[in-house]
């Protein structure tokens, strides 16, 4: 990789807009995840940043990604909001059954939204926080195209299916996020290393024959491996049941990869789920307190979302270092 320079974050989230209006996306759609894009890249997630957005142009173009979905905003019941994303992008799906969803856990206490014919929905994590920010407590799924064996086994079943935890404050932020996926690393760390010809860690991911191994490209090959073995592969499981059974998508075996042009539609889903903690306990925030100063205040420890914290206040205040050779193929996108 070539010297970094530095890019103002709306500098990043303007770009990936050109980018993907230039390869036929909708205004609407394209801002969507340009924002999402650029929170990556705030927050020092480098492999769901500018990174993905030559990957998310080439779906437009190829039609694995409608970039002119009009996703389809529906309520059976009171505390259920279910979206069509149309084989669109997660991200204008999402918004689109929002303000339902977080309606509907006020009034009732709790309420979920599924999303169905989906793809990949960035990073998690910011949507359990931007549930959090809205006063509530929010469990959030989203499974991928299978890239995880069974414990014993040498054939993906499932995908890394992170689930992501937002904890409210009480003041309009988070308190805590948790965003963690069912493998030892999420896939797009190894898609990274991959593209810069740098090996993976011990223990990552096995390859086409079922061994050990630390080459990014043969793991692509082959499978990654659960996180504390079978459970991570039941934790994987559980994001499996809700974001794709439950929501109705295509299970993790049968959808297409979230990379290169082949098979189509991924079709896959997400699952949010929003509690308000006052329907349920008058102590919640006081509780929350306790728990995290008992984390906080042991030596050697950190609360999970810190870290992205103490990046987000540098790149906010510093700009986002980024590789020169990436932006320009980005550029040559938006030509």
């Amino acid at each position: 990789m070539t010297e970094p320079t530095t890019m103002p974050l709306a500098a990043v989230e303007h770009l990936c807009l050109r980018a993907l209006m230039a390869a036929g996306a909708l205004e609407e759609n394209a801002a969507a995840v340009a924002r999402s894009t650029m929170l990556a890249e705030r927050d020092g997630i480098r492999s769901h940043g500018l990174l993905y957005v030559p990957i998310y142009a080439e779906h437009v173009r190829c039609g694995k990604v409608d970039g002119q979905a009009q996703p389809v905003v529906s309520q059976p019941r009171p505390g259920a909001v279910t979206v069509d994303a149309a084989t669109g992008f997660a991200h204008p799906a999402i918004d689109a059954g929002w303000e339902r969803f977080i309606a509907a856990a006020r009034q009732n206490g709790v309420a979920a939204m599924t999303v169905f014919n989906s793809y990949n929905c960035g990073v998690l994590g910011h949507h359990a926080e931007r549930i959090a920010e809205a006063g509530l407590l929010g469990l959030c799924t989203t499974h991928a195209p299978a890239s995880i064996a069974p414990p014993g086994g040498a054939r993906a079943v499932i995908g890394t299916n992170p689930f992501a935890l937002g904890v409210p404050d009480g003041a309009g932020g988070a308190a805590l996020v948790l965003d963690q996926s069912a493998s030892v690393v999420a896939k797009s760390e190894i898609l990274l290393r991959a593209r810069e010809n740098r090996p993976i860690e011990p223990g990552w991911a096995i390859d086409a024959e079922g061994r050990p191994t630390l080459d990014a490209a043969e793991a692509l090959k082959g499978a990654m491996l659960p996180a504390a073995s079978h459970k991570g592969f039941g934790a994987g499981l559980l994001v499996e049941i809700l974001a794709s059974c439950l929501s109705g998508a295509a299970l993790s075996k049968d959808a297409s990869p979230f990379s290169g042009t082949a098979g189509g539609p991924p079709r896959t889903g997400q699952c949010f789920i929003a509690f308000d903690p006052s329907a349920f306990s008058d102590g919640f925030g006081q509780q929350v307190e306790n728990l995290i100063a008992a984390i906080a205040g042991q030596e050697g420890t950190h609360v999970p979302g810190t870290r992205r914290k103490a990046a987000r206040a540098r790149t906010e205040r510093d700009g986002v270092a980024v590789d020169p050779a990436l932006v320009e193929r980005i550029e040559a996108l938006c030509r």
